[in-house]
């Protein structure tokens, strides 16, 4: 075999950003994506100076001064909008890579699991998108001792040297551990994310814990106590089942869950409700399969694929018919009462593809109750603010150079956030059709 020959050929089809000079885009709409959706204070008429992969000037094209050399892109008539990010997802693969960068997903929270629903992290992919790592916090394996207090805090240092970016807290941590990590977390600038059980999310509230993952799993506030206990301790195990079988038959216009909406919403936490889980199981979701970048996606790469011809989901074991609705409508009560969003599609569990599953969850999101600028902001600025981190999902100067020109106005249709014109990566272009048409040709590892 040529070696050579062979490895120019796999360099040949990997889209490569363009030259790092400045990059200008002038003429576009900047949509204002800010105060999680509630401003709308949009810039006309725009210009957008990238330099060494951040934003530099972001004002009125006829004010903003263009470095020398910078090549200008007339994007007259089109909107500008951060690079979307999702909160929960996986990659496993190059191909699931480029699904994610195709769709506009330029950054994810990225979850690490071998042997698991998606799978071990491709990190060697490229291109791919920014990825903040994430790691689970309190799990015990079993046969292993459980830590003390002062070992699991220690373990926390060792995650933030190690480039972990973003704490997933589990269901065995006892509430005075969850105030313990939070507090340590806070120190390193570590987010927390939380999918508990021993300790209550009313507890996790008061704590500071981030945000809250999959609908499914925060509405174990709403089971009775024997339940919730039974849940806590085997969490993937036959009490499970017993909970969802509660859920897919729960009232949801029951006091407790009126409460609780009221709950959720009076506190900073924000809410991942993972929707896109169950789309297969909703009226009128449309099907993944369909979109053009899923061509390059192997169901063998993603965890109980939905059905390529109809999009509906297999049975999954232990969970029972009949949830998703059920999940869907007492998320549309936690949102009537205000809480607060990011957006994060579990890619690629039950079905979800990657990039694809994203714009899905956000067109729910606005179907729960969001404006389309709200849900676009769970995707952009939401995240950054939630957790703490400066430059992600805004357009100003000195945040990520990561964005989204549009040929359509995303304020008014969420889904005119597929209509893509050109995608900024690090502050450069990235060929969209390459990453369609050359993901495959590797086998996709």
């Amino acid at each position: 075999m040529n070696l050579p020959l062979v490895a120019s050929l796999l360099l040949a089809t990997t889209p490569r950003p363009e030259s790092p000079r400045p990059l200008a885009l002038v003429g576009g709409t900047v949509v204002d994506v800010s105060r999680f959706g509630a401003s709308a204070k949009d810039l006309a008429d725009a210009a957008v100076v990238i330099e060494g992969g951040v934003i530099t000037a972001v004002g009125p094209r006829r004010s903003t001064r263009l470095p020398p050399g910078a090549r200008v892109v007339s994007i007259d008539g089109q909107y500008v909008v951060p690079g979307l990010l999702d909160a929960f997802a996986g990659m496993n693969c190059q191909a699931q890579a480029n699904a994610h960068l195709y769709m506009g997903v330029t950054s994810l929270v990225a979850l690490d699991e071998p042997g698991g629903r998606r799978g071990a992290l491709f990190r060697e992919a490229q291109p791919k998108p920014r990825l903040y790592s994430l790691d689970v916090v309190g799990e015990r394996p079993a046969g292993e001792p459980r830590k003390t207090l002062p070992q699991l805090i220690a373990s926390l240092d060792g995650l933030a040297r190690s480039g972990v970016r973003v704490l997933l807290l589990y269901y065995p941590l006892e509430p005075n551990e969850t105030r313990a990590v939070v507090r340590r977390a806070r120190a390193l600038g570590l987010a927390t994310i939380g999918e508990l059980g021993a300790t209550s999310y009313a507890q996790a509230i008061e704590a500071g814990v981030d945000a809250f993952v999959h609908v499914s799993r925060y509405a174990l506030e709403l089971a009775p106590p024997e339940l919730h206990a039974a849940v806590a301790a085997d969490p993937f195990g036959p009490p499970r089942t017993a909970f969802y079988q509660l859920l897919a038959h729960l009232s949801l216009d029951a006091p407790a869950v009126a409460a609780y909406a009221r709950r959720l919403a009076s506190g900073p936490v924000a809410l991942i409700p993972t929707l896109s889980l169950y789309a297969g199981e909703l009226p009128d979701h449309d099907n993944p399969w369909k979109e053009p970048i899923a061509a390059i996606l192997d169901p063998k790469d993603v965890h109980l694929p939905l059905d390529r011809v109809t999009g509906k989901a297999p049975s999954a074991p232990g969970v029972p018919g009949g949830l998703g609705p059920s999940v869907f409508g007492l998320e549309a009560r936690f949102c009537r009462a205000g809480a607060r969003y990011v957006a994060g599609s579990g890619t690629s569990a039950f079905g979800a593809l990657p990039g694809i599953a994203l714009h899905g969850e956000l067109k729910m999101l606005t179907e729960l109750g969001l404006t389309p600028r709200q849900a676009l902001a769970a995707a952009t600025s939401n995240p950054g603010r939630i957790f703490r981190w400066p430059g992600v999902g805004e357009i100003r100067k000195g945040a990520n150079a990561d964005l989204l020109v549009l040929d359509a106005d995303p304020t008014k249709d969420i889904r005119n956030l597929k209509a893509i014109r050109l995608l900024v990566l690090e502050g450069a272009i990235v060929d969209r059709e390459a990453l369609l048409a050359g993901a495959a040709k590797d086998g996709g590892r």
